[in-house]
């Protein structure tokens, strides 16, 4: 479901064409949101030329991460005004971009495989989605603190927690568990509560992440710090894994995660990459001028959020898109003149 190859090619778009006819392509835009009704969705219309962004609650990094996307768009243009909004997660940002009460919402890979397919309620979604650019990746592994467990297949007849029930990650992290074993007791221990379930003997085996493949949340060292914590190895089940076409499989050296008791040499993660999305029909110059303008001033991102750190990287921002979800017009066209755009990828018509 994740396309992550990357190669150069350029083409004449519309931008370009109309750079070289001299005719203005952008199109300037006022006004700011409406009063917030109190769910974070302003006053169900935003002003032309205003790009509402959702991705999670307010304590979370995407959503810090998102406010410095926001600081660095409205300093710089004086077309476009962004608002990071808060959100209960991905079932919501989707219901936001359908009841057109937000212009891009983040989501995951395993809701964008389940839109495309048109499952559960992602069936009665009534527009079409267009991607916009790879915002991170989460790559989770399993963790515990008993040392008779080194494999993910070891778990069997053990308390799990393969994230809080109802976590939007849940679901791919069971599918996970479920080609190892079958017999485990599956229970729900919140992220923050997991070290000391394990030192209480209430967890035998817990999740965590290790964000973008570059940052360890302040919740996983603090796990780290409360118990010997042993990261599972997966080489018993990467080769199931990796057949799983709903899964993303990622890894990293295990000599990153320093802070743990013991790690393999390779830790595999079923992994999630976070992706920017919009409705097809989005305004061509505004997304355009979004991406310019962010693309333009990508070295002051980290400075509101490490995990913006990668966007100075051209290639991340296609890096991990979703297979069979088309880009928004103006968004292949952008890729296309930096040279990123990659013939397995898909382009909606223009709005």
């Amino acid at each position: 479901m994740v396309n992550g190859r990357n190669v150069t090619g350029r083409g004449k778009t519309r931008r370009s064409f109309l750079a070289a006819t001299g005719i203005g392509a952008t199109t300037a835009f006022a006004g700011c949101l409406g009063e917030d009704n109190g769910d974070g969705g302003g006053n169900g219309g935003a002003d032309e030329g205003t790009i509402r962004m959702r991705t999670s609650e307010s304590t979370t990094a995407a959503y810090a991460a998102n406010e410095g996307i926001a600081a660095v768009i409205n300093e710089h243009s004086d077309d476009l005004f962004v608002e990071a909004q808060t959100s209960p997660g991905t079932e919501a940002n989707l219901g936001a971009l359908n009841n057109e009460e937000a212009e891009m919402v983040y989501i995951q890979n395993w809701s964008a495989r389940e839109v495309a397919e048109g499952q559960g309620v992602f069936g009665d979604l009534d527009f079409e989605m267009a991607q916009i650019f790879h915002f991170y990746d989460l790559p989770w592994f399993f963790c515990s603190a008993n040392e008779d467990l080194s494999n993910v297949s070891d778990i069997d007849g053990h308390s799990v927690s393969p994230t809080p029930e109802g976590s939007g990650t849940a679901p791919a992290l069971e599918q996970a568990l479920g080609h190892a074993t079958d017999s485990y007791d599956r229970i729900s221990i919140g992220f923050g509560e997991q070290g000391s379930a394990m030192n209480e003997g209430r967890l035998d085996v817990g999740v965590a992440t290790y964000m973008n493949f570059g940052l360890v949340p302040g919740w996983t060292q603090e796990m780290m710090g409360s118990v010997d914590l042993r990261v599972l190895g997966a080489d018993d089940v990467l080769d199931e894994w990796e057949d799983d076409d709903q899964l993303l499989i990622q890894s990293f050296d295990g000599d990153e995660l320093e802070d743990a008791a013991y790690t393999p040499d390779e830790v595999h993660c079923p992994t999630f990459a976070y992706n920017f999305i919009s409705r097809a029909d989005l305004d061509y110059d505004t997304v355009y001028n979004f991406l310019e303008t962010m693309h333009e001033h990508r070295s002051e991102l980290e400075d509101y959020s490490a995990v913006l750190a990668r966007l100075e990287e051209e290639d991340f921002w296609v890096e991990n898109m979703y297979d069979d979800v088309p880009f928004h017009a103006a968004a292949a066209d952008f890729y296309e003149e930096l040279g990123l755009w990659h013939d397995d990828f898909e382009r909606h018509d223009e709005p």
